[in-house]
């Protein structure tokens, strides 16, 4: 299948589905309690309920955190010209090759997350590839402020390991970056929607000695924190920031989209549902089935005080790197209270 192809699927996907599942007749699942707009949807209920309840704890905790960056260390290894199957779930089938990538392997911060799913593709006879992208979605839907993601269901096993150097790595310049995702069929405002993944992320001894640094000072709440702090010429204490993520912040081609999610908070989960779909789809076939409906809802993020984006601590204006000189860094409020960030791995 073509990439255009693709991307043609993924955006009328996207707008079609829930209105193509209302119209549809539902079929009445086999469990006596559920119903769905495909039969083929219907086993996943059980799914969700075991992820949930033996993988998740029902939490926004360090297992999302790591459902969710296992999505990408999958879908994103495919090129049209070195290989790969993309979002294929082959990081769990060729473990013991893929794992073995410096930027899968020890501080990819992906091994523990492909054990602890692997007992589930046999558990629920459901391929691998389908698995990571719907225990990313249901585990995102713990998370307050998320937004809804989509799961297709149908995904073929995989065949073969993905080559190595087909993921990003922290350490990469802009341009690897930006290259490396061109290639992937991903646009420079597609990285940094992706990026939004980050206002949930913690090290997993990335860049640090210490595991569950977070990366912002919300990390329990998807947020546009992230983009605040990144900006930042000082990391609040406890905080810990990615090479890449300070770069991708200040460069031309992508500071002002990272900006402008500061003060669009629901631009921004927007932006991410729409990758997060597009990257679930990458070198898949078009006829998947959209089992959305099984994905929670996820609660809504706080409101009143604090809610907002803020300055952490005594930061201002003035501890802003300058950066998108098309528009000015958005009016925050400061939270004189937050002054250090404690781990969050465990949680």
């Amino acid at each position: 299948m073509s990439f255009i192809k693709l991307l043609a699927f993924s955006s009328v996907a996207a707008t079609f589905s829930g209105a193509y599942a209302a119209l549809t007749r539902r079929v009445a699942c086999s469990d006596g309690v559920n119903t769905a707009s495909d039969e083929a949807c219907c086993s996943w209920f059980a799914v969700r309920d075991d992820l949930q309840e033996n993988l998740f704890s029902s939490e926004c905790g360090q297992e999302v955190r790591e459902s969710l960056r296992l999505t990408f260390h999958d879908g994103i290894a495919f090129s049209p010209t070195l290989g790969g199957g993309g979002a294929d779930g082959s990081i769990i089938t060729f473990a013991d090759t893929e794992l073995t990538y410096a930027a899968n392997g020890g501080s990819g911060g992906v091994e523990d997350i492909v054990d602890l799913m692997t007992p589930f593709v046999s558990k629920w006879n459901v391929t691998p590839g389908d698995l990571i992208y719907f225990a990313g979605a249901v585990g995102t839907s713990n998370c307050p402020g998320a937004p809804r993601l989509q799961f297709f269901t149908g995904r073929a096993n995989p065949v073969a390991a993905a080559p190595d150097n087909l993921v990003s790595q922290p350490g990469d310049s802009v341009d690897t970056i930006l290259a490396r995702f061109a290639d992937a069929g991903f646009s420079s405002d597609e990285v940094i929607a992706l990026l939004a993944s980050h206002s949930l992320a913690a090290t997993d001894a990335l860049t640090s000695g210490a595991i569950g640094d977070p990366f912002d000072s919300t990390p329990r709440v998807f947020d546009s924190q992230f983009f605040v702090e990144t900006r930042l010429t000082n990391a609040v204490d406890g905080e810990v920031r990615l090479p890449s993520d300070g770069l991708l912040a200040r460069d031309d081609r992508t500071s002002c989209t990272w900006q402008s999610f500061i003060d669009d908070q629901d631009g921004m989960r927007s932006a991410f549902a729409a990758v997060m779909t597009k990257l679930s789809l990458v070198n898949q076939p078009s006829d998947l089935i959209d089992c959305s409906e099984v994905i929670p809802e996820p609660p809504a993020a706080p409101s009143g005080s604090g809610a907002a984006p803020y300055f952490p601590g005594t930061s201002t204006l003035s501890d802003v790197d300058a950066a998108c000189t098309a528009t000015a860094f958005p009016t925050l409020t400061q939270n004189a209270a937050v002054t250090s960030l404690a781990p969050v791995n465990g949680d």
